[in-house]
C-alpha cells in the first residue's frame, strides 16, 4: 500500500453532444465524431470556447447539460464514433441517456430515498445489453439499499433487495465485470463490524447474474460475495478485459483504492489518499486507472505494469478552474480511449455552472496515431 500526490496535468476532453431515445439504445447507433492529434489526458484550449449560456454548453466535450447531481454512469459500449452513457441523479432518481445531437432524455425515474448519502448512486448496462436492454441500478429505499433491473417502457423490478441501510453508508456502486455478470459494492450502512459479518451483504463487493443471484462461476457458487472489508464505495470498475477489478472506498482515516482479489479481504488498499480528497468513479484501461475526486475536483490517474501492478505514482489532470469541469463523481469506461463523467457542482461547497450538472467524456489513453478524440 502506497499514498502519494504527483503533479498536475490537465486532463484531455473530447467533442460530444446530447441525444434523446425513444427506446432503449444499441451501442453506437448513430452520429460520429473523428479522431485527432494530441496525448491521452490533456484538454482543448478552454479560451476558444465561450462559457455555457443557460443550459446551452459550447464546450465539445459535453454530452448533457442542466442535470442534477451525477454519480451514476453507465456508458454505451463502442468505438467512440457515437459515444453516448446513461446517467443517474442521486436525489431524484432519474435516469437519462445523454448522447450527441439531442437533449438528454428520461429513460426511467425511480422512487428512491436521498437522505443522507443514498439515492440512485450506481448504473449498469446488462452483461446481454445488445440483446435485452436492460439496465440496473443501486438505489436506497425507505427500508433498504436494492439493485434494480430495468427494461425498456417498463418499472423498475428489484432483482437483489435487503441490502441494510441507515442514516449513512447507504451509497453503493455498480460495474459490468466485462466476463459476463454484474459487480456491486455496499456501505456498511453506519455499522462497519457488518463489513465483516458473512451473513450480511454490508461491506462487500459482489458478484451476480442478471437475476441477482450469485454469479455461476463464482469461487463459492453458492455465495454472492467476492470480497468483504468496505465501508463507504464511492466507485467499481473491471478492465475491458475482465481482468481486474478496483473498488474506491471512503475510510475515516483516509480515501483508498482497492484491487478486487476473489476471495481475499479488502484489508491493504492498492493506494491511499489520508488528504481524503473525495475518491469516487474509477476507470480501468489495463494501461493506467483513472478516479475521480469528487472533493479535491479533480482527476488522477495511476500508471499500470502489463502484470496490473503500478508503475508509478498518481498524475493529477483537469485541476484547472478555467479548463476544467469542476466536481466529477460517478466515472464509466466507453472504450479503450474514453470515459464518461458526470459532474456534481451543484452539491455544498461548489461553484456549478449555469449548465451543470453535467455529463462529458474524458480521453483517458491516445488512440493508435496518439490522438484523442476532437
Amino acid at each position: 500500500m502506497r499514498h502519494h500526490r504527483g503533479p498536475a496535468r490537465r486532463g484531455r476532453l473530447v467533442r460530444g453532444a446530447v441525444a434523446h431515445p425513444q427506446k432503449a439504445p444499441a451501442p453506437d447507433d448513430q452520429g460520429g465524431v473523428g479522431t485527432g492529434g494530441g496525448a491521452g489526458g490533456e484538454a482543448p484550449p478552454s479560451t476558444s470556447v465561450p462559457p455555457p449560456n443557460g443550459c446551452e454548453d459550447f464546450h465539445p466535450a459535453v454530452l448533457g447539460t442542466c442535470l442534477d447531481s451525477l454519480v451514476a454512469v453507465a456508458a454505451l459500449p463502442g468505438d467512440g464514433a457515437a459515444p453516448a452513457a446513461f446517467v443517474g441523479e442521486r436525489a431524484t432518481g432519474r435516469v437519462l441517456l445523454v448522447r450527441k445531437g439531442a437533449d438528454p432524455a428520461v429513460y426511467a425515474t425511480i422512487p428512491v430515498d436521498s437522505t443522507g448519502d443514498g439515492g440512485l448512486t450506481g448504473l449498469a448496462l446488462s452483461p446481454n445489453y445488445a440483446e435485452d436492454q436492460l439496465v440496473y441500478a443501486y438505489i436506497t429505499t425507505p427500508t433498504d439499499n436494492r439493485v434494480v433491473r430495468i427494461a425498456p417502457g417498463d418499472t423498475p423490478k428489484p432483482v437483489l433487495a435487503g441490502i441494510p441501510r441507515g442514516a449513512t453508508g447507504n451509497r453503493g456502486a455498480l460495474a459490468a465485470d466485462h466476463r459476463g455478470a454484474l459487480l456491486v459494492a455496499t456501505g456498511t450502512a453506519g455499522n462497519p463490524a457488518t463489513a465483516n459479518d458473512p451473513n450480511s451483504l454490508s461491506g462487500k463487493v459482489l458478484r451476480i447474474n442478471g437475476d441477482g443471484l450469485p454469479a455461476a462461476d463464482n469461487a463459492d457458487p453458492d455465495s454472492r460475495v467476492l470480497a468483504a472489508g468496505l465501508v463507504s464505495p464511492a466507485g467499481l470498475c473491471a478492465s475491458l478485459d475482465g481482468r481486474q477489478t478496483w473498488v474506491t472506498d471512503r475510510t475515516p482515516a483516509a480515501d483508498v483504492i482497492y484491487k478486487v482479489e476473489p476471495g481475499k479481504p479488502l484489508a491493504v488498499p492498492a493506494w491511499k489518499w489520508p488528504d481524503r480528497p473525495g475518491a469516487a468513479g474509477c476507470v480501468a484501461t489495463g494501461q493506467a486507472l483513472w478516479i475521480s475526486m469528487s472533493t479535491a475536483g479533480h482527476l488522477q490517474n495511476i500508471p499500470q505494469a502489463e502484470d496490473g501492478s503500478f508503475s508509478g505514482t498518481p498524475s493529477i489532470s483537469m485541476d484547472d478552474p478555467k479548463e476544467s469541469f469542476g466536481r466529477i463523481d460517478g466515472m464509466d469506461i466507453l472504450s479503450p480511449q474514453l470515459a464518461v463523467g458526470g459532474t456534481t457542482n451543484k452539491t455544498p461547497g461548489a461553484t456549478p455552472a449555469s449548465s451543470d450538472d453535467r455529463a462529458i467524456l474524458i480521453v483517458v489513453e491516445p488512440n493508435q496515431n496518439g490522438g484523442g478524440v476532437d
